[in-house]
C-alpha cells in the first residue's frame, strides 16, 4: 500500500502531491491494477490532511482513469503507468542511490541535489526508442 507524505514547502497543492505520488507509484510498479489505495480516513489519520483534499485527489485520479471507487469497499487501481523500462529501474535506482550518497558526502543538501538533478535532466538529450 502507498504511504503518502506532504512537502509543505513544495509549492504544490496538497491534493496534487497525493496525485503525483500515486502516479509515481504506478510508474515504478509499486502499485498494480487491483491494489487498493488507503481509505480517506487512513490518509487523514496518517498525514493530518483535510478529508476533502484526499477526496479531491482521488477524484482527479479517477478522472485520469487510474483508479475507480467501489462503494463500501474503497478505491482501487484500474490502470498502470509502468512500461517496458520498469526492468531497468532497480539497477538505475541503485546507481542513483550511490550518486546521492556521494553528493551528500561532498556537502550538498537535498535542495542542492534536486537543483543539480533538475538542471542536468533539462540539459540531457532526449533518447527516442
Amino acid at each position: 500500500m502507498i504511504d503518502f507524505h506532504l512537502e509543505p514547502r513544495s509549492g504544490v497543492a496538497p491534493y496534487m502531491q497525493l496525485v503525483q505520488q500515486v502516479q509515481q507509484a504506478l510508474r515504478l510498479g509499486m502499485l498494480d491494477v487491483g491494489d487498493q489505495l488507503p481509505t480517506v480516513k487512513q490518509v487523514v489519520a496518517k498525514i493530518a490532511i483535510n478529508p476533502n483534499t484526499v477526496l479531491k485527489a482521488y477524484r482527479e485520479l479517477e478522472r485520469q482513469g487510474l483508479v475507480a471507487p467501489q462503494p463500501g469497499r474503497g478505491t482501487f487501481v484500474t490502470a498502470t503507468l509502468a512500461d517496458a523500462s520498469l526492468d531497468a529501474h532497480a539497477e538505475l535506482g541503485t546507481a542513483l542511490h550511490q550518486w546521492i550518497t556521494t553528493a551528500r558526502a561532498a556537502g550538498l543538501d537535498d535542495a542542492a541535489i534536486k537543483a543539480l538533478f533538475d538542471t542536468t535532466i533539462r540539459k540531457a538529450p532526449q533518447v527516442t526508442p
